[in-house]
């Protein structure tokens, strides 16, 4: 039972992380792979992630990510190009940590568990961030986009310690983010 309940529950965190932040995620998984924290046991097709070269590839797109996304204008083009990146690294996160079964099982779960979460949850962050767009003319974006690293990294750590608590953690950040986009929409639409 712990070869599927607990790879498919520390994925569904890493994709869900991934919905946030494409390329953090991956690099937390990768240290934890390369350096051998959490017990995390990576498929062995995808024993690469954990290899010092993608360490190093994700931490430069990591911070390239991280500048990035604080900048007006760069940050709506990474949203746009996430539509994309972010399911596609949701699937990876999650393909890569079902250790103990075969390769193709691995990528159908990955895929099953990754995709939709991962856009589940950019398509959440994207209407926040487009409330907030919105709202301040883009003003605020730069501290959004730190509060999403933040809940990024603690997604991410939450999975490898309490994956038990993914669920929970998944649930609250999606009602977390309509709720702050209901209640930016319905200040925008008041009469001034």
């Amino acid at each position: 039972m712990e070869t599927w309940i607990l790879p498919a529950l520390l994925g569904l965190g890493l994709a869900a992380s991934c919905g946030l932040k494409t390329f953090l995620p991956l690099l937390m998984l990768s240290a934890a792979a390369r350096f051998g924290w959490f017990g995390v046991e990576l498929n062995e097709q995808l024993a690469w992630v954990g290899a010092t070269p993608a360490l190093l590839a994700l931490g430069i797109a990591t911070a390239l990510e991280f500048v990035g996304d604080k900048i007006p204008v760069v940050d709506h083009a990474l949203s746009a190009v996430g539509t994309v990146t972010r399911p596609a690294a949701g699937v990876l996160a999650a393909s890569s940590v079902f250790g103990g079964v075969d390769p193709t099982t691995a990528a159908v779960a990955g895929l099953v568990i990754g995709a939709p979460t991962a856009l589940a949850v950019h398509g959440a962050q994207s209407g926040t961030r487009l409330a907030s767009t919105a709202t301040t003319g883009g003003l605020a974006n730069p501290v959004v986009s730190f509060l999403e690293d933040a809940l990024a990294v603690v997604t991410v750590l939450v999975a490898f310690v309490a994956p038990l608590l993914i669920p929970l953690v998944v649930a609250l950040v999606l009602w977390a983010a309509w709720r702050m986009a209901k209640a930016v929409r319905r200040g925008f639409s008041r009469p001034a």
